[in-house]
């Protein structure tokens, strides 16, 4: 146990959490909405520090981010829990433990030792995924101070709902964020995440403010927001933070609560990729379809291809310093 960041005292032994958007306040003996923040006697404390339940090696391309540092890997951890319920989360054994199962687990690793697997195993960077980063802040905050001191950068795999103020302290220690922008539509979020949209576009302008590279995905799942008018708000509201920010539309597979929905189609993620290239953005992915076009970097001005991909691996990479081997055109991205 630790005692938590970004939280205040109130009086009747009740505390106010301002870590993320949904702003809990905890009476004492009580948990806050991610399950993993616990008042005790008026102090509130993390349940999840130094609670590693997953640990893997992983090309940088998996979490994903295809313009930062790309075809390097990344050392990936997590501590379960999260502060969305989504009913088709991917990782819900961990995510949702605290929730489902009313327990957390995890190995008791020190940031030191994080740092260190990171360094030992070639990885250029830490990224705090597979759960929610934000709800073991104060874990994933300690480690990457150490990293960055370290050489190494550090990147978030995030629902984007921590608060302005949760990015602000640990801003100069997140260099890369990809955020999943899950719908523009109020009512997808309440119903299917737990969350309101407003947080997550919130958080992404301050990263954008931050000068914290980005990029976004969404997971397209039939009938819920795969309509063309919301894809295209999407698309326009990405365009409007930078068109130089990369949209990864992903495929959907029934998994968890949602097991009663159809996988996506290609025709859909293929229009859903038009859409974005006709709002402007600068370089539109498709995920969970390996071997398809859609996965690889094209220049944005002359159209030739920089990076073939197959699935998380990168076959071949045409850039030279930044820039289109064939017209000189600097493409987006950070470069390790």
């Amino acid at each position: 146990m630790k005692e938590a960041m970004l939280y205040r005292k109130l009086t009747e032994q009740k505390v106010a959490c301002y870590l993320c958007n949904h702003h809990c306040r905890i009476g004492e003996g009580k948990r806050g909405i991610c399950a993993v923040r616990e008042n005790r006697g008026g102090t509130l404390y993390t349940l999840v520090y130094r609670r590693l339940v997953s640990r893997n090696v992983d090309p940088i391309e998996k979490k994903p981010l295809f313009h930062f540092a790309p075809g390097t890997l990344s050392f990936s951890i997590a501590a379960p829990g999260c502060n969305f319920r989504c009913d088709f989360c991917q990782n819900y054994e961990i995510s949702q433990m605290p929730r489902d199962q009313n327990r957390i687990i995890g190995e008791d690793v020190n940031p030191e030792q994080i740092v260190a697997m990171a360094k030992k195993t070639g990885c250029r960077t830490i990224a705090y995924t597979y759960t929610e980063p934000t709800i073991y802040f104060e874990y994933a905050y300690e480690i990457a101070r150490l990293a960055t001191a370290s050489g190494l950068k550090n990147i978030f795999v995030t629902n984007g709902y921590m608060t302005p103020e949760a990015l602000q302290t640990i801003h100069p220690h997140l260099h890369g964020a990809n955020v999943d922008l899950k719908s523009f539509r109020e009512e997808f979020y309440q119903n299917h995440c737990g969350a309101k949209l407003e947080g997550v576009l919130r958080s992404l302008q301050v990263m954008k403010e931050l000068g914290v590279w980005v990029e976004i995905t969404t997971l397209i799942i039939p009938d819920l927001n795969d309509g063309t008018e919301e894809l295209s708000d999407i698309a326009r509201f990405i365009a409007s933070l930078g068109k130089e920010i990369p949209w990864h539309i992903s495929r959907f597979h029934p998994m968890y609560k949602m097991l009663d929905h159809s996988i996506t189609s290609i025709r859909k993620l293929e229009q859903a990729r038009k859409i974005g290239l006709a709002a402007g953005l600068r370089y539109v992915y498709t995920g969970n379809v390996p071997g398809d076009t859609g996965e690889d970097t094209f220049c944005y001005q002359c159209g030739k291809l920089l990076v073939d991909r197959l699935g998380f691996q990168i076959v071949t990479n045409r850039i030279q310093e930044q820039k289109c081997y064939h017209c000189g055109t600097p493409v987006d991205g950070v470069d390790l």
